[in-house]
């Protein structure tokens, strides 16, 4: 890989001082002065960055590693040459994502791209909107009246924030984004084009046709959310849609007016979330699922990615398949029917047919 000019190596760090951040331990204390500055896969780590592993799958892939030094469990020890240092961690991929975030602090957010380092001259910002010190606010963001963002949060360019939405503090609102009748908390992270807060899909069938039903709740999004680009959760039809404190939300993911999303989901590309659904703490949904609105999805649910969500869902369960069950079913219904259609595949006497 050519050197990447987005994200330029860290200025270097001992091993020593990188164990101690991760709370881990450097195997061999010979290695402590010995100098890193990335990370990067094993297939191609080189001196100077760190890699790490969580299986014996990757025994080959070690044999050729010029890294500096392998994060793994000290189950996995004996598997890293001995030439290489080792950082033992009861948590390597999570030790991993510590790292990569101490060498590259600018990835973990949008940056400010215009050099801007307070208001630009060409944001419009409402006479009554309040900002407190050290809001970054980037060129032709717009801010709407009684606006209120707390210090240290960044407004990116041709962002919208509308009328009397409250943003916290050390939030980033990425180029292109729109928030409207939303409270957002702290720490919040709002990626490119996402769409926070516009009304939702409702409407009562009438002699004439459709007739919209008025949407006048809003989305509340606490603590420490990252929703993905181009992602849009709808605000609430009277009551509140609401994002739980440290809920992490991929790209293009659609959630729907009324849900109330529990704390610490992880939520996959392209799922969809109908109205008023509950999702409760810790859940887990693989992309292009489809939850229909007004279930009940109970805390520590994992649900396989492209499932139907019809009903609700039993707390601490695995689900998969279209209607959703319990995925030892699905995975034993999608056995079965391959075996159905090999055997139709067959001729008799054990011939494949054309």
């Amino acid at each position: 890989m050519e050197q990447n000019v987005f994200f330029l190596p860290h200025e270097g760090l001992k091993l020593a001082e990188l164990a101690e951040f991760l709370g881990a331990e450097l195997a061999n204390s010979d290695y402590a002065d010995v100098i890193v500055r990335s990370v990067a896969p094993i297939s191609r780590a080189r001196a100077g960055d760190v890699c790490y592993i969580l299986s014996r799958r990757n025994r080959d892939e070690l044999a050729t590693c010029e890294a500096s030094a392998v994060i793994c469990d000290k189950a996995l020890a004996d598997l890293v040459p001995p030439n290489i240092p080792v950082i033992l961690s009861s948590n390597p991929h999570a030790a991993f994502a510590m790292a990569g975030g101490l060498f590259y602090p600018a990835a973990l957010r949008p940056v400010v791209f215009s050099g801007e380092s307070e208001i630009a001259p060409s944001a419009v910002i409402d006479p009554s909107a309040r900002l407190e010190k050290g809001v970054i606010v980037e060129p032709l963001a717009v801010i709407g009246a009684h606006a209120e963002i707390g210090e240290g949060t960044r407004i990116g360019a041709h962002s919208v924030i509308g009328p009397n939405v409250k943003i916290g503090r050390d939030c980033s609102i990425a180029a292109g984004a729109s928030i409207l009748c939303a409270l957002l908390g702290n720490g919040v992270i709002i990626h490119n084009g996402a769409r926070i807060g516009q009304d939702g899909f409702g409407y009562a069938p009438g002699p004439r046709g459709m007739i919209k039903i008025v949407q006048i709740g809003r989305v509340i999004i606490q603590d420490n959310v990252e929703i993905g680009a181009n992602t849009s959760i709808d605000r609430g039809t009277m009551d509140d849609t609401v994002i739980g404190e440290g809920t992490k939300i991929d790209n293009q993911v659609q959630i729907g007016h009324n849900v109330q999303i529990g704390r610490h989901c992880a939520i996959v590309a392209q799922v969809g979330i109908a109205g008023s659904a509950k999702i409760g703490n810790g859940v887990q949904i693989g992309g292009q699922v489809g939850i229909k609105g007004h279930v009940t999805i109970g805390d520590g649910v994992q649900i396989a990615a492209q499932s139907g969500i019809m009903t609700d869902l039993a707390a601490g369960g695995q689900y998969g398949g279209t209607p959703g069950r319990p995925l030892n079913d699905y995975l034993r219904d999608v056995a079965q029917q391959m075996s159905k259609t090999k055997l139709r595949g067959k001729k008799p006497g054990g011939e494949q047919n054309d």
